[in-house]
């Protein structure tokens, strides 16, 4: 047999690896070769070379690391408008179909890299304080509505938790004066974040982590949390506010020719020139600024990730209407991105 090393070679394109005097890639899939030893070269030498071509592998995948992390990082938040549970099942609301198209016709496609964690407030997580769930291995489907299709209760987004993302959010709170930060080692994803998530992102396969909203407090409180939240995107995780633009359950109604209420409609169309006027301090302040804002929004739980998602795009955001739909007459699926350049 021909003197020589076996060594590990990690895994590598083909077309960017050393040949050795075979032809045989020394960069082809992470095995064990067995690289010869020229008869003419000492062993001395050949380990040199064999260390060399080691060093150069791992300068390869280090540099190819940090070039992932580069192109990660995410400029963008969004607010989802996520409308009813039935989202989950019914293909005739046009919602649906957009949220299913989102990875390719709004964030990218293929050739964007998918975000390293996903932070998701949603309008479905009240607490008197900031709290982030922290689960370790696969999160918990919460189905917390009563009444729908069996088939709803069977639907998983068994995506994996993002522990070291909680306490990320945790760290940036507190050091941004938010005396009191709660974890919540137990809590799953309610339906305002799986439903949405298991459209957009239907693999499952990237860590989420959700962030409770204060209904005791006002926009302006929701959309300076948000701001605290803004370095998470140059760590590349991606910021999703999942709510809706207008929410009241009470004036919900079939409607055969497809009108919408008058006062939904008025509200709806406020808030579009507001936000892509840039009018955020009137987003703010919509319950004084807002026609009809307290019939569109009875309580402020799906409106105040609006703020938060707002608030994290950063200073001059730029805001762009990604979809709208109206269902059951008086309930908005309209949905907006947030980019900073």
């Amino acid at each position: 047999m021909e003197d020589g090393e076996v060594v590990w070679v990690e895994e590598r394109e083909r077309d960017r690896g050393l040949n050795g005097e075979d032809g045989e890639d020394l960069y082809s899939m992470g095995k064990w070769h067995f690289c010869p030893k020229n008869a003419q070269m000492s062993d001395k030498v050949f380990l040199f070379q064999t260390f060399i071509c080691f060093c150069i592998i791992r300068l390869f995948r280090e540099t190819e690391k940090e070039s992932e992390m580069v192109q990660a990082k995410v400029k963008e938040t969004y607010y989802i408008s996520h409308g009813s549970p039935t989202l989950s099942i019914d293909d005739s609301l046009p919602a649906r179909g957009f949220l299913k198209s989102f990875r390719d016709t709004v964030y990218g496609g293929a050739q964007r890299p998918p975000p390293n964690s996903i932070l998701v407030i949603s309008g479905h997580w009240e607490t008197d304080y900031p709290t982030v769930n922290a689960v370790s291995g696969t999160c918990d489907t919460i189905y917390d509505f009563y009444g729908f299709p069996q088939e709803m209760y069977k639907l998983k987004y068994p995506a994996p938790g993002a522990p070291q993302l909680a306490t990320r959010v945790k760290e940036l709170l507190t050091a941004s004066g938010f005396q009191r930060v709660s974890v919540d080692k137990k809590r799953g994803l309610d339906h305002g974040a799986w439903v949405p998530l298991m459209l957009m992102f239907p693999e499952a396969d990237i860590p989420v982590c959700q962030l409770s909203i204060q209904t005791n407090r006002d926009g302006t409180y929701h959309y300076n949390l948000g701001k605290v939240l803004a370095p998470l995107k140059e760590e590349g995780i991606l910021i999703i506010g999942s709510g809706s633009a207008t929410h009241n359950l009470r004036a919900l109604r079939q409607s055969r020719d497809g009108s919408v209420a008058s006062w939904a409609l008025e509200f709806d169309t406020w808030l579009k020139d507001a936000l892509l006027n840039g009018r955020y301090e009137d987003v703010n302040h919509y319950e004084e600024r807002a026609p009809h804002s307290k019939v569109a929004h009875p309580w402020p739980d799906h409106f105040y990730p609006l703020h938060v998602a707002i608030g994290a795009a950063g200073e001059n955001a730029k805001a762009e209407l990604i979809h709208h739909s109206w269902d059951l007459g008086a309930l908005s699926y309209a949905s907006y991105k947030f980019t900073t350049e």
